[in-house]
């Protein structure tokens, strides 16, 4: 007996729920914790009637249109069916009533309460009361035996008891159940049942297992058992014709057993593993309805009862063909397809799906069209389907009513004439307005939107609109009388924006409440021309626009003035308006197999009117229609389709669209929904209304707004590399809105822009190091191919600390490439400021912000490397691990106040002692560390680059940190330089301070790479050409001015240095190199790093010989640019 598990949907509030079906099994009916009775026509129906019976509902019966219900207020109601309205007490208890039923005739009434009694209660004279007392604790459950003569019931007390009705007396007592004090806490709800009919079997539920008591005998004749059943069984039902007992348990396992064979025909688990509590069988058999703990409901269908009652389509296929096809259409899913889209509460069934252009106020149509569904679309004759194509109704029955065609039984499965068979036209979907609900409700909301609240009410006392606004600064709430009969509403900060359709009398009419006028008349109006109506409507920013049934679009401005008057492509679906911006979706043409063929327009009014997009397709989720279109805050156009998806407009991509969202990710079941209000894209926030079992609130009480995140549809997002690219992208595209407002003229929050980039430039950085530790070199240079050009350095930086010299010098030629085209972007400032810069320096660049040196000194600048090296030591813990000891341990900051040092400021050479610092503050004055900085950055330069390779301290004289080389030379040293420059926080800033400017000088220098700090960790470095000629000349400066301290001796220096030519400075430096074997033989036994010394004295002669022609050069040749990343080419 293969049968479908339908989704569990949403039906009451958590707690204990019960169903039933009517008597011609086309309602099912439930009750629960809410006090709510709901009548459902299918699982499916998203807006089922309801009737509150109390604050909670226990238990209801069904029968002869009288609904039974057991209350909170200790009653047993009776009320009518379907309509629900009240028909009197029927008893009362001293207590709450737990479970009610009907005999078989529907005369009867039989109620169980907590306070230990059953009464049975005559339907037509209530005060036919008979009380049968006995059980000593709650009372769970009561049923009729078909026949009338017995009532059964148990209790907590354990015991089932049989009741002999008419003499009020007990016939037998089965001790069978565990005790409880009450039915809450009930090992099981024990819910009895008797075979129907015959009444030939009571079944009780006795733990895992039904026992069957024989009638008459009272004799326990056998027990329905199954191996997989682990939990009590909570309740049992019989189908109508006796044969088949289903059974619900703690766990949320269905069972159904074949009594006469006492097989298990069917086995089931709820889809969530909740206790069923609520059992109902079809009449026909074909299904069994069922609900839980958690106030669900949910069915199981095709269950093949093959008995004469059951229903024949089912049972007897032989028999006829023809409805069994039709069946094989509907009993699918068509109800859940086509009521996708339906918000009256109509069946589907019942639904003139196309042509219909009767106002029937439907919310949207069926976005369906699959051949499955014909039987359902083309179900009365009077409906014509989208392409008036004939269908052979012949062929597919009318299935709703027994007269209909249907061909003999002997009849073959083919048409009679040929039928059209490919794909099925979609109907389209009807125009709505965004953020309204569907104009059959008598209480409605007619907008809402991120200004204020529109509701509309039409019942018999009144037919007004309220209109409420967020922020009340913008306007008062306002109270209308819609004497119009407006269904259509547009709310802005300027203007109220009403319309109603044409009757035969009055033509369609368009109503304006300008409240932000500055004079007195606040209102205006305007008759459509005769035979077009008003379909869509929105408000911008000073205009108001109209899409009418003739396809037109009417441009008014916000005072009534008439404006621009444009044809539409086709039949308009809705419009939303933002600012300058009018955003219009239309059928494009018609959609095949249940998609929808939309069709979308921007148009901007700028000065420049100007046609964003031109009338390219909306792309929608498969079978999907849409369900909601606006505006973010900000201005980027976004849109929401009826499977949840949201998605927006993507500039930077050629005005395309990208998900950022699905809604129904976060909906607990499958009929819930999401009604969205409002998209804010800072901060990322979808507003929007939670909707339990239908697609859009009521009006009372006020719904609550909740903010959901936004998430792109990323692969694999449960990755940490997966979240970081998702939150990338998604940054990317939501900042998007700040280079189109600055477009279109408005101001920007400049702030905000560069906290995104920063957070962007943040994420690429940590993928960056993530990419580095899983060995993705390639996709590390990927990575810096979208960073900024400082944020590469730090990722050289990162690279060359990981040992990853290949990498670092990929990076180093991205780096230059973003040089190249910083300075094509802007030649200008490079003579203004010896820096690559993207953004101009702040104005006490000399003076305090030495530390922008090498790139943009923008505050956040000096953060985000701080950042970025954080992140580097974090991300890199394991392998920097020695290093980070023996620095922290031996790298003493080079500019902290050393009370006790002894370091006398010389430039004299100390040999392998380590030399002496400059810049290093002593415990004399004369070498504060603050003075090169305040002084101009030009000067400094050279100052600090000669300083640099000085820096070590004398602390550190022999401790220089133990670095085991690579094999090839330059990248052994680039390596130490870049770990010295990654030194412990409190050096971090000082240390660009000083070698940053350093940098700047070889970005203008035609040289290779810079006496960086790396040196601060090897005090064994070469003379330069300068150093050399500083050591000899010192004297002379100092006989010309005495009184100079240190760093001025040095600058003076320089600036000899500078004046001499370039014939005399290249001899220094030759005469540097000579004096190099040494220092080289010593790093040999020192590092193993044999040649370098002489290199890097060439490459600093150098320096030194070219530094002047250079500055007049501002040259850009490559390995001055590498230069700044400390790098060398050679």
């Amino acid at each position: 007996m293969p049968c479908e598990r339908k989704p569990m949907r949403y039906g009451h509030s958590e707690g204990h729920t019960e169903v039933c079906f009517d008597d011609q099994g086309k309602f099912i009916v439930t009750c629960g914790n809410d006090g709510d009775v709901r009548i459902w026509e299918s699982l499916d129906d998203d807006d089922p009637k309801f009737i509150t019976v109390g604050e909670k509902a226990y238990s209801l019966a069904l029968k002869n249109s009288k609904l039974v219900t057991a209350s909170s207020n200790n009653t047993v109601q009776i009320h009518t069916f379907p309509d629900g309205d009240p028909d009197g007490i029927l008893t009362r208890f001293t207590t709450n009533a737990t479970h009610v039923a009907f005999n078989s005739s529907g005369s009867r009434v039989a109620a169980g309460s907590s306070d230990f009694m059953v009464k049975v209660v005559e339907v037509s004279d209530s005060s036919q009361q008979k009380t049968l007392r006995g059980h000593e604790a709650p009372v769970l459950s009561v049923t009729f035996d078909p026949k009338d003569d017995f009532l059964a019931s148990s209790s907590c007390d354990g015991s089932v008891v049989v009741w002999n009705i008419e003499e009020q007396t007990q016939v037998i007592s089965w001790p069978l159940l565990q005790k409880s004090n009450d039915v809450s806490n009930a090992k099981s709800l024990c819910r009895l049942a008797w075979q129907p009919r015959t009444g030939k079997f009571l079944a009780v539920p006795v733990d895992t297992k039904v026992h069957l008591y024989e009638r008459g005998s009272w004799d326990h004749v056998s027990s329905l058992t199954n191996d997989l059943l682990t939990q009590p069984i909570n309740v049992v039902a019989w189908s109508a014709c006796g044969q088949f007992l289903a059974a619900g348990s703690v766990g949320g396992s269905l069972t159904v057993w074949d009594v006469n064979s006492k097989l298990c025909v069917e086995r089931q688990k709820h889809e969530k593993g909740f206790t069923v509590c609520g059992l109902a069988w079809h009449p026909s058999g074909g299904q069994v309805a069922y609900t839980d703990t958690e106030g669900c409901l949910g069915m199981l269908d095709g269950l093949s009862t093959s008995t004469p009652d059951a229903n024949a389509t089912k049972q007897a296929p032989a028999k006829k063909p023809v409805k069994d096809y039709d069946d094989l259409f509907d009993d699918d899913d068509d109800d859940r397809v086509m009521d996708e889209g339906l918000s009256d509460t109509n069946s589907p069934v019942k639904k003139h799906v196309a042509g219909d252009d009767d106002d029937d106020d439907d919310f949207l149509m069926p976005a369906t069209g699959r051949v499955r569904n014909r039987g359902a679309i083309l179900d009365d004759d009077n409906s014509v389907d989208a392409g008036s194509l004939k269908l052979g109704q012949d062929k597919f029955g009318d299935d709703d009513d027994a007269g209909s065609a249907v061909v003999p039984a002997s009849a073959p499965l083919v048409p009679l004439r040929p039928v059209y068979d490919g794909p099925m036209p979609t109907p389209p979907q009807k125009a709505f307005q965004p953020g309204s609900t569907p104009a059959h409700l008598t209480h409605r909301f007619m907008m809402w939107n991120s200004v204020g609240i529109v509701r509309g009410y039409n019942d018999e006392q009144d037919n007004a609109i309220d209109v409420e606004f967020h922020d009340t600064a913008v306007h008062h709430a306002m109270h209308l009388t819609n004497s119009l009969g407006h269904t259509m509403a547009a709310l802005s900060q300027e203007a109220v924006l009403l319309a109603c359709p044409s009757t035969d009398e009055l033509a369609s009419k368009l109503q304006c409440l300008h409240f932000s006028s500055w004079d007195t008349n606040k209102e205006w109006m305007v008759d459509l021309p005769k035979d077009e109506d008003v379909r869509a409507l929105c408000l911008g920013q000073g205009w108001a626009a109209v899409a009418t049934s003739t396809l037109m679009l009417r441009l008014f401005s916000i005072g009534g003035l008439q404006r621009e008057i444009l044809s539409l492509p086709g039949p308009v679906v809705c419009m939303a308006g933002h600012g300058e911006q009018l955003l219009i979706v239309y059928h494009r043409a018609t959609g095949f197999d249940g998609e929808q063929a939309l069709g979308v327009q921007l148009l901007q009014f700028s000065r420049r009117k100007r046609q964003i997009i031109n009338g390219e397709p909306l792309p929608l989720s498969h079978r999907a229609y849409l369900s909601w279109l606006g505006f973010t805050a900000e201005g980027t156009p976004c849109y929401v389709d009826s499977v949840g998806v949201v998605r927006m407009l993507n500039r930077s991509l050629g005005n395309t669209w990208t998900p950022v969202c699905n809604t129904r990710e976060t909906c607990k079941s499958k009929s819930d929904h999401y009604w969205v209000v409002g998209v804010h894209e800072n901060p990322q926030q979808l507003r929007c209304i939670p909707c339990k079992g239908s697609r859009y609130p009521p009006t009372l009480p006020r719904p609550a707004v909740a903010i959901l995140p936004f998430k792109l549809p990323l692969c694999q997002t449960s990755t940490e590399k997966g979240q970081m690219e998702e939150q990338f992208w998604r940054s990317v595209l939501f900042h998007n809105h700040y280079s189109f407002l600055s477009s279109s003229g408005y101001e920007i929050d400049e702030d905000g822009q560069s906290k995104s980039q920063k957070e962007q430039q943040e994420l690429l950085m940590k993928m960056f190091a993530l990419s580095c530790k899983l060995e993705r070199e390639f996709r590390s240079v990927e990575l810096a191919e979208l960073m900024t050009q400082n944020v590469v350095t730090l990722a050289i930086r990162y690279a060359s600390r990981s040992r990853r010299m290949a990498l670092a010098q990929q990076l180093s030629e991205i780096a230059l490439e973003k040089a190249n085209q910083i300075q094509e972007e802007g030649p200008e400032e490079q003579d203004e400021e010896p820096e690559y810069s993207s953004v101009r320096q702040t104005p006490g660049y000399g003076q305090s912000e030495v530390t922008g040196g090498r790139y943009s000194s923008r505050h956040h600048q000096e953060e985000e490397e701080e950042r970025g090296e954080e992140l580097g030591e974090e991300e890199d813990g394991q392998e920097m691990e020695t290093e980070e000891t023996t620095e922290t341990r031996k790298r003493v900051n080079p500019f902290a106040k050393e009370a006790g040092s002894p370091v006398t400021p010389s430039l004299t050479p100390v040999g392998k002692t380590g030399r002496a610092n400059p810049f290093k503050v002593s415990g004399k004055p004369s070498a504060s560390s603050s003075q090169p900085r305040v002084t101009n950055i030009l000067d400094n330069m050279t100052s600090s680059r000669k300083s640099a390779p000085l820096s070590g301290s004398a602390g550190k004289a022999n401790k220089s940190p133990v670095l085991k080389p690579l094999a090839p030379r330059p990248k052994a040293k680039t390596q130490s330089t870049l770990l010295q420059m990654t030194g412990t926080k409190a050096a971090n800033k000082k240390t660009q301070e000083n070698t940053e400017p350093a940098a700047d000088l070889q970005k203008q220098a035609d040289v290779p790479p810079p006496a960086s700090p790396a040196e601060n960790t090897e005090n064994k470095r070469p003379k330069t050409g300068f150093q050399l000629w500083l050591e000899e000349n010192r004297k002379s400066i100092l006989a010309d001015q005495p009184d100079l301290e240190e760093t001025d001796i040095i600058k003076e220096a320089m600036g000899r240095f500078r004046t001499l030519s370039a014939e005399e400075r290249l001899s220094w430096t030759e005469r540097a190199k000579d004096q190099t074997g040494d220092a080289a033989d010593l790093k040999k036994r020192k590092r193993g790093g044999g040649e370098r010394g002489g290199d890097e004295g060439n490459e600093n002669g150098q320096t030194e010989a070219d530094e002047k022609s250079a500055k007049k050069k501002k040259s850009l040749d490559p390995s001055s640019k590498l230069s700044a990343f400390a790098f060398n080419k050679n």
